[in-house]
């Protein structure tokens, strides 16, 4: 198991005050940004393209996580790797080629990841595993801010740690959705090293706090 890393979601942020917010989120000690891309289709919200990360890119000096939500990522791919995504992940479910997908996220010299949502199993990312950086486990069901943490999910996040251990302890596992004091306990105790934490940090009046607590109920979780 990795360190815990909190990754604040930008979607949770005043969109307005991008540069301020990206700030105020450094200053709370966030490890990076997780950036939620919506094209509509995939999901039903549209959100931030690359010429908004971009911006963010320029405005920060943390490292943007950049999560496809979209169909048909591979002619988005080269714009976001140009607009300073330092990790790109794509959902299973859109890439029906998704070897090849993986693939062209590494020659674009970003770290590739894997997306799965709340029904997908184990099984169907099992093939992919050992030619990614990390996976993120969707939690809630994409599309949508301030929903339930389902916890079935975390099964999966078992098997996953589980594979990694015997193939791959370098694999990162990564969670989204639902995430607060309350639930990243399990969360890290299940095997998730990165917690993408949207109104349980932008939410909050003290953001430093909000940081700070997600990390210590995640350590104490994990010794207990």
């Amino acid at each position: 198991m990795h360190p815990v890393a909190i990754a604040p979601s930008i979607l949770s942020a005043d969109f307005a005050r991008l540069a301020d917010e990206a700030a105020s989120v450094q200053a709370a000690g966030a490890d990076f940004l997780h950036v939620d891309v919506m094209d509509g289709r995939f999901v039903p919200n549209l959100t931030l393209g690359p010429v908004l990360v971009d911006c963010l890119h320029r405005a920060t000096p943390l490292q943007l996580d950049c999560h496809l939500m979209v169909e048909a990522p591979d002619h988005l791919l080269a714009d976001f790797a140009k607009a300073g995504a330092r990790w790109l992940s794509v959902h299973i479910e859109a890439c029906p080629h998704l070897h090849r997908t993986i693939q062209r996220i590494r020659t674009l010299d970003v770290s590739p990841g894997v997306a799965l949502n709340p029904h997908t199993a184990f099984s169907a990312i099992e093939p992919i595993l050992g030619d990614v950086d990390f996976v993120c486990v969707m939690s809630v069901n994409p599309g949508f801010g301030g929903q339930s943490f389902i916890r079935s999910t975390l099964d999966k996040v078992r098997a996953i740690d589980a594979w990694r251990r015997e193939h791959n302890p370098a694999l990162r596992i990564e969670i989204d959705g639902g995430i607060n004091a309350t639930t990243i306990g399990e969360a890290r105790a299940a095997g998730v090293d990165w917690f993408v934490a949207g109104s349980a940090v932008f939410g909050q009046a003290n953001r430093g706090a909000a940081v700070a607590a997600l990390r210590s109920a995640a350590g104490a979780r994990s010794q207990a």
